[in-house]
């Protein structure tokens, strides 16, 4: 569900920009009281693994197209919602830099749909509500369907608003509204089921990382070093490895695109904002669509959509770089925002 500059006007990604900028902001201010010493390693590793289940898009039967894990709900369940922002936040912007994954005037805009409705509408308004006071697997994974259906339906519904507000496509709001929706409603139910079986594996093995947990006073079997090494070597694994399994069908936004316009590429002018921002985007993306440049390629041709094209045309080597190197620069970025917030509280 990463958006294309392709589908932005300037005041619409700026603005969104400006929104996603000051909740970061808030977000920051709220980690900073707050923060322990636990949850800063969390946040890297866990990070990390975002990082890496987000290159795995898996097929939709019966539609051909393909999705993947958002992992809002999932953080914001390990970490609480303003830490959870902040983590994935970190994920994107690593990934519209570095893999050209997303476009930068985008930015603003999939930071909000990916993060602000799993952290601040999904998780306390359906997630706890839900799961009540007893977490056994069973809640917890009618809980995590529910909420993670909604996020991503509330995401969804904001990238069609975005895309129509902005007005550069001939994508009409009905019918653009139509395609998303139905197509993150199935996204949305694998979501729920991988948030559980994550959820339910910390919880059973250190239930006081789990935020507002009954339990988060008591430990678990398992050290906390033994949970975070294992997410961090599935985070590994995931991205050098299990990415090559990739599905290769468009993602629902692409299928939807695809759906209403008889074609999945969608051209942004190469002049003006748009055009500096793709050149920028040309320069910094040393691992475009993860994978190794063309010889003579400068980077991603910013004339396609920025998103789920993984592992179309490059070589299985530079896909397992891509997912080893950008879990560790997420994992370290992270760890880095972490840290800082921790010096400044102990400052205070």
């Amino acid at each position: 569900m990463h958006m294309a500059d392709a589908l932005l006007s300037p005041a619409v990604g700026g603005t969104m920009w400006a929104v996603s900028a000051g909740t970061i902001a808030y977000c920051a201010r709220k980690v900073r009281t707050d923060l322990d010493d636990s949850k800063v390693p969390l946040m890297g590793v866990l990070g990390a693994f975002i990082f890496a289940a987000q290159m795995i898009n898996f097929s939709i039967p019966a539609t051909g197209s393909s999705g993947h894990l958002g992992g809002g709900l999932l953080l914001s369940i390990l970490l609480g919602p303003y830490a959870a922002f902040l983590t994935l936040a970190s994920v994107l912007v690593i990934q519209a830099l570095f893999f050209a994954d997303g476009g930068l005037l985008a930015l603003g805009c999939n930071i909000f749909n990916l993060g602000f409705f799993p952290a601040f509408i999904a998780y306390p308004f359906v997630y706890r509500r839900l799961i009540g006071a007893q977490q056994t697997r069973s809640r917890m994974t009618m809980a995590a369907i529910v909420a993670a259906v909604i996020g991503l339906q509330l995401g969804a519904f904001g990238v069609v608003l975005e895309t129509v507000t902005s007005g550069l496509s001939s994508l009409p709001f009905s019918t653009f509204v139509v395609m998303m929706q139905p197509i993150h409603l199935a996204i949305g139910v694998v979501e729920g089921f991988v948030t559980a079986a994550v959820a339910s594996f910390v919880y059973k093995a250190r239930p006081e990382l789990i935020q507002f947990s009954p339990e988060a006073r008591s430990t678990g079997s398992r050290p906390v070093r033994g949970v975070l090494l294992a997410f961090l070597a599935i985070a590994v694994l995931t991205g050098g490895f299990v990415s090559w399994f990739a599905s290769k069908d468009p993602d629902g936004l692409e299928w939807a695109i695809a759906k209403v316009t008889g074609k999945e590429e969608l051209r942004a002018p190469a002049q003006g904002l748009l055009g500096t921002l793709a050149e920028v985007q040309q320069k910094t993306a040393v691992l475009p669509d993860y994978s190794f440049k063309k010889p003579g390629e400068t980077g991603k041709d910013e004339t396609q959509p920025a998103g789920q094209r993984k592992n179309a045309e490059g070589s299985r080597l530079g896909t397992s770089v891509s997912g080893v190197i950008g879990a560790l620069v997420t994992l370290a970025l992270a760890l880095l925002i972490g840290f800082l917030l921790k010096k400044r509280q102990q400052a205070v």
